[in-house]
């Protein structure tokens, strides 16, 4: 399988390249290609003529987006649409990362793939326009929508509350937002067997179970034996720029439909801290 990833080395482009180690990849970071620069883009598609495209690449600073709303589309939303017109062009397959924030969280049951779109943020909006422009330009699309993203190799939650619980002894962490954490690896697993499959459409994927973000920190102050406390607050006590939806919990069912069942995000916490203790 000839593989073009795009976003290689974000915490989930690192994993892709390890999970794709045995085909024929091209790993591409922003250092190499910048989605906004349609010609460059188009160029190292033709170039590499893949079965697959992975757009796992975005700018992710959700509050940043808040005040950088033109960059927010121009990579989120132009950007995708760059990829897959040049996807479109060569007869490449085109895999999209997307995310829970394409929903405001009033729901409070589990997304599916067919729920109206109504994001609270930039950076929600700009990745559902996103979805609804590449629907149109590859109606063969497969979108794949994750949530609260956890690996080795840069920023994320469980790194930053285990830095805290080592240096204070309580830290506050909301208690009023509920999701489902997603270690990259296991995305990664999965993403590559969707390809594999074919997959089109949008397909929700996550580690199963939900908790909220205290519960989460919870969990990894308890399972790596820090003494912290951890202090539920609410979301009205930590104001954010960017809205974040009090719940955005993924339904299972679309992944479940190809034959994927990913692990419960507890048995994915003890592997990401197994090897952290490694690191």
């Amino acid at each position: 399988m000839r593989v073009t990833l795009f976003g290689a080395s974000g915490l989930l482009g690192q994993e892709l390249v390890r999970e794709l180690s045995g085909e024929q990849l091209t790993a591409l970071s922003s250092r190499d290609v910048d989605l906004r620069d349609h010609t460059r883009v188009r160029e190292v598609i033709r170039d590499s003529r893949p079965d697959w495209v992975l757009l796992s690449a975005a700018y992710t600073d959700v509050d940043g987006c808040e005040s950088n709303r033109d960059l927010a589309f121009a990579v989120n939303c132009e950007g995708a649409i760059h990829v897959a017109e040049a996807a479109r062009e060569t007869g490449s397959r085109l895999l999209f990362l997307s995310t829970d924030y394409v929903f405001d969280g009033a729901k409070g049951s589990p997304y599916g793939t067919s729920d109206t779109r109504n994001p609270a943020s930039v950076y929600g909006e700009s990745k559902a326009r996103a979805e609804e422009r590449l629907l149109g330009i590859l109606p063969e699309v497969c979108i794949a929508r994750t949530s609260w993203l956890f690996g080795h190799g840069g920023k994320c939650f469980p790194a930053t509350i285990l830095k805290l619980a080592s240096t204070r002894p309580e830290i506050s962490v909301v208690n009023d937002q509920r999701g489902s954490p997603t270690f990259a690896r296991d995305l990664a697993s999965a993403l590559v067997e969707l390809c594999r499959k074919s997959a089109q459409g949008i397909v929700h994927m996550t580690n199963s179970g939900d908790c909220t973000w205290f519960e989460f920190a919870s969990e990894i102050v308890r399972a790596s034996g820090l003494p912290a406390k951890v202090k539920p607050v609410t979301t009205a006590e930590f104001p954010r720029p960017a809205r974040r939806p009090a719940y955005s919990v993924l339904s299972p069912e679309s992944l479940q439909e190809y034959g994927i069942q990913m692990p419960d995000w507890r048995d994915a916490l003890r592997r990401y801290l197994m090897n952290a203790a490694v690191r």
